[in-house]
């Protein structure tokens, strides 16, 4: 699974001991990444935050450090022996080290003089993310609406496991079209998005499995919330609400899980 929303933020809660540290040495083990080192090294981090699925770290004398996971990449404090492997660059740190591991390759980091260079929607946890401002995201297309919560050009950190889950607690079809939506189902679905992603945080995330490229916070332990899933993963179970079989379709090539009982 990409780390979504919860993912990246319980990372960079987790970086928070690192805030004010200096940056002694970036070691890139990756050709692939072209990052400015003499622009890096010797440079504070001021602050850590995120955009969406990104990962900012705020440098001292301006200019950003840009993280964005992907697939399998993750942050981290500590590592294994099995992820030595899989390291792509660390940062050197005055007071310990920040591993970025990277089994699949597909993270990517960058180095932003001017800003953040990416245009994102929304976040939901913005404060101008109202249930009307969702209502003038989705109301206007016809688009299916489990990809139009995943489009991150309109709502930022939104993935697939959290609009699933999302649309299951609001008791929409994630087939319907986004024009179809009353206002009452609205009302309904923006506290189930933001709820759902809060919980996800409390409990750490989401974790499939035990591989190397599965998701674990910053030192090392697993997500919790796959435990509280409720139709995410969970095709031909029974729904936990009306007790009909979950499906399983394709949407925009990723799974979707819904239940056809209750799911309207």
């Amino acid at each position: 699974m990409m780390p979504e929303l919860p993912e990246v933020e319980t990372i960079v809660r987790g970086l928070g001991s690192v805030r004010g540290a200096m940056i002694d040495e970036l070691e890139v083990l990756d050709q692939r990444l072209t990052l400015p080192v003499h622009e890096i090294v010797g440079k504070t981090i001021e602050g850590i935050e995120r955009r969406g699925k990104y990962i900012l770290f705020r440098l001292s004398g301006g200019g950003d450090l840009i993280v964005h996971l992907r697939m399998s990449g993750r942050l981290a404090l500590i590592r294994s022996l099995a992820e030595e492997k899989h390291t792509r660059f660390i940062l050197h740190l005055d007071r310990g080290k920040i591993y970025f591991i990277n089994p699949r390759r597909l993270g990517t980091v960058e180095y932003s003089r001017n800003g953040f260079p990416h245009e994102l929607g929304i976040d939901p946890f913005d404060l101008e993310f109202t249930p009307q401002r969702l209502e003038e995201i989705v109301t206007p297309s016809r688009a299916p609406i489990k990809p139009l919560l995943m489009d991150q050009r309109r709502i930022a950190g939104l993935g697939n496991i959290y609009a699933a889950e999302a649309l299951w607690r609001a008791g929409i079809d994630p087939r319907r079209g986004g024009e179809t939506l009353t206002n009452k189902e609205i009302q309904a679905l923006h506290p189930a998005i933001v709820g759902i992603l809060k919980e996800a945080i409390d409990n750490m995330g989401t974790t499939f499995g035990e591989t190397v490229s599965d998701y674990r916070n910053v030192y090392g332990d697993y997500g919790e919330f796959q435990d509280l899933l409720a139709v995410y993963g969970r095709g031909k179970e029974p729904c936990p609400r009306c007790g009909e079989s979950i499906a399983r379709i394709v949407q925009a090539g990723r799974s979707t899980f819904f239940c056809p009982g209750c799911q309207r």
